[in-house]
C-alpha cells in the first residue's frame, strides 16, 4: 500500500472524472482531505462499496466533504471500494437496480439435482439471490434397461404414454437413440400425457405433440381427466423414476387398465457438499431451503438424519414446490413455510420471493 507521500493527489483530482480507489475505506478520512486539498470539490458524490455483488454487499453514499463520517456511522468496514465522481449521483437516478432486486441480500439452497438445478438457480440468481446448490439427489441411468427396452420395442401396443417428469422424458428419449430410433418410432394411435408444463413442453421441444395435461400438476390428478370408462383392456405406457408413488399407476388399474411401468432412470441419495451446508445454516446464512420434490426432502433428511435436519433448519425459511413435497417434510418433522400454489418452478419461485419479502431481516447482514 502506498503513503500519502507516494500519491499524485493533484493528477488524481484533476485528471479523471470518475475514480476508482481500492482497499482504501480504512483511509477514507485522507483519501477525502487530500483530494479536497489538490482542488477536487468538497461536494463530489462518493460511494463506499463493500463485498459488490455478493449477498453482504452494502453501499455507503456521500460526498468528499462527509463521506468519512457516513462511513464512520454505518460501521462499514474493509474489504471495500470507493468510487467518487458524478457517476456516483447516477445511483440515486435509478441505476441502484441491482441493490433493489426483490431477493438481493438473500441466500437460497436449491436441492434439485444439479442437472435440473440451473433453471431454478438462474431465475433465483436473476431476482438477486445468492444461490448455494447442494443437490441431494442424482439422476443415474437404471440399473437395468430391460423393461424399458422391451417396452420401447412394442410401442405399437401402447394406446397411452404418460410422463411424470422432464427427467422421465430425456430417459425415454435417450434410450430411443440407443436402439437407433427417433420420434418415428411413438405410435401415431397413441396419446401422450404429461405431468406438469415443464413435462408437457420438454415433449413438445423434442416434436411430440402432448394431448393430456391435467390442470393440477400431480400424477394422480391425470385420472380425473381421462374417460376412465374406455380404459379397460388399453396399455398404457409409464416410463419413470425407479422409485416413485405408486398412486398413479393403481388407479390406472382400478380403472381396467394394463399398466407397463419400466424404470427409465433413478435418483440416488448425494450429500455433495453436506459439510459446508450445514456450517452455513448453523451459522444463519441460509434465508431458504427449497425443495422440488419429495425425493430431495426424503434425501435432505436421509444426508443428516431426521432430527438434525430439522434442528439446521430452525433457523431459516423452508418452501416446497407443492402439497406431496411439502407433505413429505412435515411428515419427517420439518417445518414448512411455504408451498407453490402451481406446482411449477415459477410458482416455487413466487412463493420463495413473497417469503423473503415479508420478512425484511438479515438482507445481506
Amino acid at each position: 500500500t502506498k503513503g500519502s507521500t507516494d500519491v499524485d493527489w493533484s493528477k488524481l483530482a484533476n485528471g479523471a472524472d470518475t475514480l476508482v480507489l481500492y482497499m482504501g475505506v480504512g483511509r477514507i478520512g485522507e483519501i477525502s482531505a487530500s483530494l479536497i486539498a489538490a482542488g477536487k470539490s468538497p461536494d463530489t458524490p462518493v460511494a463506499c462499496v463493500r463485498w459488490g455483488t455478493l449477498a453482504e454487499q452494502r453501499t455507503v453514499t456521500g460526498t468528499l466533504d462527509d463521506i468519512t463520517d457516513r462511513v464512520s456511522e454505518a460501521g462499514l468496514k474493509p474489504p471495500a471500494i470507493i468510487v467518487v465522481g458524478e457517476v456516483v449521483a447516477l445511483r440515486e437516478a435509478g441505476l441502484d437496480w441491482y441493490e433493489r432486486r426483490p431477493l438481493f441480500g438473500r441466500r437460497v439452497v436449491v436441492t434439485r439435482a444439479r442437472a435440473q438445478a440451473g433453471e431454478l438457480s438462474a431465475e433465483l440468481e436473476r431476482l438477486g439471490a445468492e444461490v448455494h446448490e447442494f443437490p441431494t439427489i442424482e439422476i443415474r441411468p437404471p440399473a437395468d434397461f430391460g423393461p424399458l427396452d422391451a417396452a420401447i420395442h412394442e410401442l405399437d401396443s401402447f394406446g397411452l404414454i404418460v410422463f411424470t417428469s422432464v427427467n422421465g422424458v430425456d430417459a425415454f428419449l435417450t434410450r430411443l437413440r440407443h436402439h437407433g430410433l427417433d420420434l418415428r418410432a411413438v405410435p401415431r394411435s397413441a396419446k401422450l400425457a404429461a405431468i406438469g408444463p415443464a413435462t408437457a413442453e420438454s415433449l413438445e421441444e423434442a416434436g411430440l405433440r402432448v394431448d393430456v395435461i391435467p390442470d393440477e400438476y400431480r400424477a394422480e390428478a391425470l385420472v380425473g381427466v381421462l374417460d376412465t370408462g374406455q380404459l379397460t383392456g388399453e396399455r398404457i405406457l409409464i416410463p419413470r423414476a425407479k422409485v416413485a408413488r405408486e398412486i398413479l399407476p393403481e388407479k390406472l388399474r382400478d380403472a381396467g387398465a394394463e399398466v407397463v411401468v419400466p424404470p427409465a432412470y433413478e435418483s440416488v441419495p448425494s450429500s455433495e457438499g453436506k459439510g459446508e451446508l450445514s456450517l452455513r445454516l448453523q451459522a444463519g446464512e441460509v434465508d431458504c431451503v427449497t425443495f422440488t420434490a419429495s425425493s430431495t426432502v426424503e434425501n435432505f433428511v436421509g444426508a443428516f438424519g431426521a432430527g438434525e435436519a430439522a434442528r439446521l433448519l430452525a433457523g431459516t425459511r423452508v418452501a416446497c414446490i407443492g402439497p406431496i413435497t411439502a407433505e413429505t417434510a412435515r411428515k419427517h418433522g420439518l417445518r414448512v413455510d411455504a408451498q407453490a400454489d402451481e406446482y411449477t418452478i415459477p410458482g416455487l419461485v413466487e412463493v420463495v420471493v413473497d417469503l423473503l419479502a415479508a420478512d425484511p431481516a438479515k438482507r445481506g447482514e
